[in-house]
């Protein structure tokens, strides 16, 4: 979809509403013990005052906001990628199983392809292979399991089924030659390394300099953070990357710097900022260019969201099942066979350029990104259950 040419207060406004109100539905549904997360209900939010319901379209400035939104989700991403805390066997295990998993799209999504459906295989096989760590990391803090053992193998399986598609997208579907693209990753990741040794190195005196300022009106830890941010993205994007390359980077910095003398409260200040403000825009403008219309046009569209939500539990949960059996429990593994399954954010951004480019039609799209919502329902609570009943298990075996 393309956005309209000019920018209305009145819709900008309907927007703020409606991710607004959706955050608040999510945390009363919440309080009476049904966890829906609020990214879907922004989401629906989207779909329901899009142009294909109530009417709203896409203005330059939502677009504009979405694509700060998911620069900022993806730094996020990569602030919570402690890499000293998931190297070793789970960094290995969650390579390995992110490998296997790319297998199994591409060959789903080649069978897809055989048998009609238009969709490019890169593009959908790639899609299938992810997993929504920046969405679940949310729902592992609050949960408790950020600290476990369990949640260091799934930060990073989720690094490599985030972090890996994002590479694919830069690499592989490029229109341009692969030589090419390659010297231009390579540059620009050691751009970032340069980036990244300068914030590290002096980090000793602007630390203090940042914390004076955490509850004065200059905000210079936030907005030096946005600074870096955008400088990365903006940095991918005139390289010919994915803007989403330059926040997890960003992200990435941003924990080195900060690994030996935290700030207190600066996540939650530029949580509030990013989740309160930019995040939320992605999602609802996502719905709202979402062809509502073509996910239940038919008996034939129904099915494939089913078939859909089915490969993205067997593209990403047949490695944890299968990976796993000598570090991981049978209910563990099941979890995290689940939470490996949770998939949206770059499910949009791939279907958004596939259909761009004319690689996969708009209902095809629009079923894989209502399969990606359902995972994004189910799998995570279905999760959290097994590990409860894993959590039970440990405590009865205690009380012998």
């Amino acid at each position: 979809m393309q956005p309209a040419p000019t920018t209305s207060p009145e819709a900008f406004f309907i927007v703020v509403v409606a991710f607004s109100s959706a955050a608040a539905l999510a945390a009363i549904l919440g309080h009476r013990g049904i966890a829906i997360p609020a990214v879907v209900l922004e989401l629906l939010a989207g779909v329901l005052i899009g142009p294909h319901l109530i009417g709203l379209q896409v203005t330059h400035a939502m677009t504009m906001f979405s694509n700060v939104g998911l620069a900022m989700l993806f730094f996020f991403a990569g602030y919570e990628m402690d890499l000293r805390r998931i190297a070793g066997l789970p960094l290995r295990l969650g390579l390995a199983g992110w490998i296997v998993s790319l297998a199994l799209a591409y060959s789903a999504a080649g069978v897809l392809a055989w048998a009609g459906m238009t969709l490019s295989v890169l593009y959908a096989g790639s899609a299938l292979a992810t997993t929504a760590i920046g969405t679940l990391i949310p729902i592992l803090s609050d949960a408790g399991e950020m600290r476990t053992r369990f949640g260091a193998f799934l930060l990073a399986a989720g690094a490599a089924g985030e972090l890996g598609p994002i590479l694919l997208l830069t690499l592989i579907l490029s229109t341009q030659s692969t030589l090419h693209e390659t010297l231009i990753l390579i540059a620009f990741l050691l751009l970032v390394l340069a980036v990244a040794a300068f914030a590290v190195r002096s980090s000793s005196r602007t630390l203090p300099v940042l914390e004076r300022t955490l509850e004065a009106s200059s905000q210079v830890a936030v907005r030096w953070v946005l600074v870096l941010v955008f400088g990365l993205a903006l940095l991918a994007y005139n390289l010919g990357l994915d803007l989403l390359l330059g926040g997890f980077a960003a992200g990435m910095i941003a924990r080195e710097m900060l690994r030996g003398d935290p700030l207190p409260g600066f996540e939650s200040k530029l949580s509030a900022v990013s989740f309160g403000v930019f995040v939320p825009f992605f999602f609802v403008v996502s719905g709202m260019a979402l062809d509502v219309t073509a996910l239940f046009s038919s008996v034939a569209a129904v099915l494939r969201i089913v078939a859909f939500f089915v490969l993205l539990l067997v593209v990403r949960g047949t490695p944890a099942l299968l990976l796993y059996r000598r570090v991981l429990d049978s209910r563990d593994r099941r979890a995290l066979a689940l939470m490996s399954s949770t998939q949206l954010p770059l499910v949009l951004a791939i279907t958004t350029l596939a259909t761009a480019a004319g690689q996969m039609s708009a209902a095809v799209a629009a079923s894989l990104v209502g399969a990606a919502v359902l995972s994004t329902l189910a799998f995570p609570m279905l999760g959290l259950r097994v590990r409860e009943g894993a959590h039970a298990q440990h405590r009865r075996r205690q009380g012998r």
